[in-house]
């Protein structure tokens, strides 16, 4: 398979109590695919990965493999601090059918560039379906460099990085130093994905096509089509949203945002769900100027 286009990397629908909102799931599964979305990835950290317990992950996954019925690949986020676990919820994802895994360095421990790849490459060697490195060093404090991605790039069944650094030179390292190796770079930073596509990228794993999918999905579909002044002004209409990122947790602004739009997903698990009255009131005016410009 290959690693293009739009992600969606899923967010993880809550009641008022907490637990998981199956049935609004299944809905923003069809609500995203309706909109042509090329895959989806349930479990990372716009699905609040780092919230949910192994047995919730599993119980996400399912429901995602059965609602998607091979319309497109979904991703499973099985992402450990540790190898061991890591392969072992790896492993499961493929057993229960994840079509690709998305498996994001490890955490809270610092881990050097060598000890990083032994963790992926024993990984590899323990899976048969194409594995999605995930680089967020703000988030784990571990960054893969862009010489330890090239090595990775060379292994059977590591296809691909997310890099949501931030730093586009970073990403542009990734693609010179992996091409020819059938090797995907996508965007893990929604504002980069048409420069990425350009620079010689696949595509983006964008946390804003939780919000308006459809715009998401015109960016890469308008590039493909050689529509680049399309493709730049989708790319451009994200920017209001994101600057509302100012006002809290990433997470808490796209599922208040998501909410405001009608789409329950209710609220992030606490204590990451706390949004001021100011960051309210700016992303209301936001969605109501989006939505003027047919963008949601």
């Amino acid at each position: 398979m290959e690693m293009k286009g739009i992600i969606v990397p899923l967010l993880t629908p809550m009641r008022s109590d907490e637990s998981i909102d199956e049935e609004a799931l299944r809905l923003e599964i069809e609500r995203l695919l309706s909109c042509g979305v090329h895959g989806i990835f349930p479990s990372g950290t716009n699905g609040e990965a780092y919230a949910l317990s192994e047995a919730e992950k599993e119980r996400i996954l399912s429901i995602c493999i059965d609602q998607v019925n091979g319309r497109v690949p979904v991703y499973a986020g099985t992402g450990m601090i540790c190898t061991r676990d890591t392969i072992r919820l790896s492993q499961k994802a493929e057993s229960m059918g994840a079509d690709a895994l998305s498996i994001i360095t490890p955490f809270f421990a610092s881990a050097s560039q060598e000890e990083l790849y032994e963790h992926y490459s024993k990984i590899a060697a323990c899976v048969t379906i194409p594995i999605l490195l995930y680089n967020i060093p703000a988030r784990t404090g571990n960054a893969l460099a862009p010489a330890t991605v090239e090595r990775l790039s060379t292994l059977e069944h590591i296809a691909g990085i997310k890099d949501s650094s931030g730093s586009f030179d970073n990403i542009l390292q990734y693609i010179s130093r992996t091409r020819g190796n059938e090797f995907a770079v996508l965007s893990g930073n929604d504002s980069l994905i048409l420069w990425t596509l350009i620079a010689g990228g696949t595509g983006g794993v964008a946390g804003c096509a939780n919000v308006f999918p459809c715009n998401m999905v015109a960016i890469y579909d308008r590039f493909q089509a050689g529509d680049l002044t399309g493709a730049r002004l989708a790319q451009e209409a994200i920017r209001p949203l994101r600057d509302c990122f100012r006002y809290g947790n990433s997470n808490v602004v796209i599922k208040a945002a998501s909410e405001m739009l009608g789409y329950h997903v209710g609220k992030c698990r606490a204590p990451f769900n706390h949004l001021s009255d100011e960051g309210y009131a700016a992303l209301g005016q936001v969605l109501e100027q989006l939505k003027e410009k047919g963008v949601c």
